[in-house]
C-alpha cells in the first residue's frame, strides 16, 4: 500500500527519463523487487511519489509493462514549501492547485495520459500549518469532485487532525488512510482515528529508526482490540533513491518491500494473529479501500 519505486528531491534527472545507464539501472532494481513480490502473489502496488518527489510515471508505466504488476500512482503535493511554490506558479489560487490534481485523476499526468489513482497530502510532527491545511483542503476538493481516495504522511500524531479536517470537507473517512500510524504506540490515538472510520497505515516495516518488533507489538494490539479491518501495511521503501540510502543493505537490510512477507507475519502468527487476519489485512482491506465501499464494523 506504499512504496516508492524511485524518488528524487526537486524532480526527477533528465538521465532517468531516457534511455541510458541510469535509466537502465533504476529499470532494473525495480523489476527485480516487482518480481520478489511476485513470489509471495502481489498484483497491485500503490507508489504515493507526489509531483514534488521526482514521481516518474513513464518508469512506473514500463515497470507495470515488463512484470504484469499493476502500479497506482498518485497526484500530491509533499512539501508545503513546494505546494506554495505551485500555488503562485498558477497564480497564487489554491483552486488551481486542486484543478491541477483533478485534472491528474480524470485525465492524465502532463501528456502522458496515466491517471493517479489516489491523492497524497502531508503535515509534519509540530501543529498544521497554513500551507498544510490549505493543501489538506486542496486535496480534498480534489478527492469529493472525482471520488479519489487519500494517503496521508504523518510523523506519527496528527493523523486525527488530518481525518477531521478531511472529513469536515466532506471526505467519506472510509476513503482515508492515515499514513506512518506505526510511529505512534499511542493506543488511544489509533483508536479514534479507526472509530471514525478511516485506516490506519503500519507502512514503515523494516526502515531503521524503530525495530520491527515493537511495530508489530502494536499492530497486534490493534488486531486483538478488532481492528483488522482498519488496518493496512507495507514499507515506505524506496527502491532507487538518487541521493539516499541503499535499501537491502547494512542498517536498511531490512527495509525492503518483501520484508512484511518474509519477518513480520510470522511475527503476527507467533503472536496469535490468524491467517484470515492477515488475508484481511494484506487483501480485502486495499480493495475495499480502493472501490469506495464502508468499512465494516470494528469486531
Amino acid at each position: 500500500m506504499h512504496e516508492h519505486i524511485f524518488v528524487e528531491y526537486g524532480g526527477p534527472s533528465a538521465e532517468a527519463f531516457h534511455p541510458g545507464p541510469l535509466h537502465d539501472e533504476i529499470l532494473g532494481s525495480c523489476i527485480n523487487y516487482i518480481e520478489r513480490l511476485k513470489t509471495f502473489k502481489v498484483s497491485t502496488v500503490v507508489d504515493p511519489t507526489t509531483i514534488d518527489l521526482g514521481r516518474n510515471v513513464l518508469l512506473m508505466a514500463e515497470i507495470a509493462s515488463r512484470t504484469g504488476c499493476a502500479i497506482i500512482c498518485a497526484t500530491g503535493i509533499y512539501n508545503p514549501a513546494a505546494y506554495v511554490r505551485m500555488r503562485e506558479r498558477l497564480g497564487g489560487d489554491s483552486n488551481a492547485v486542486a484543478e491541477l490534481f483533478i485534472r491528474e485523476l480524470t485525465e492524465g499526468i502532463d501528456d502522458t495520459g496515466i491517471k493517479a489513482g489516489i491523492i497524497k497530502v502531508v503535515t509534519g510532527g509540530t501543529k498544521i500549518t497554513t500551507a498544510e491545511y490549505e493543501l489538506l483542503r486542496v486535496a480534498a476538493r480534489a478527492a469529493v469532485e472525482t471520488g479519489a481516495p487519500i494517503i496521508t504522511h504523518t510523523e506519527g500524531v496528527r493523523g486525527d487532525e488530518q481525518q477531521e479536517i478531511l472529513t469536515d470537507a466532506g471526505v467519506p473517512a472510509e476513503r482515508i488512510v492515515i499514513g506512518h500510524s506505526c510511529l505512534s504506540r499511542n493506543f488511544d490515538y489509533h483508536m479514534r482515528i479507526v472509530q471514525n472510520g478511516s485506516y490506519l497505515a503500519f507502512d514503515r516495516f523494516g526502515m531503521p529508526g524503530m525495530s520491527d518488533e515493537v511495530r508489530a507489538s502494536s499492530l497486534v494490539k490493534l488486531i486483538d482490540a478488532g481492528c483488522a479491518s482498519r488496518l493496512m501495511v507495507s514499507h515506505d521503501s524506496v527502491w532507487y533513491w538518487v541521493g539516499g540510502p541503499t535499501i537491502g543493505a547494512g542498517a536498511y537490510k531490512n527495509w525492503v518491500p518483501t520484508n512484511f512477507f518474509e519477518r513480520i507475519i510470522p511475527m503476527l502468527r507467533y503472536n496469535g494473529v490468524s491467517d484470515e487476519q492477515i488475508e484481511t489485512i494484506l487483501c480485502e482491506n486495499p480493495h475495499r479501500f480502493f472501490s469506495g465501499k464502508k468499512t465494516p464494523p470494528l469486531r
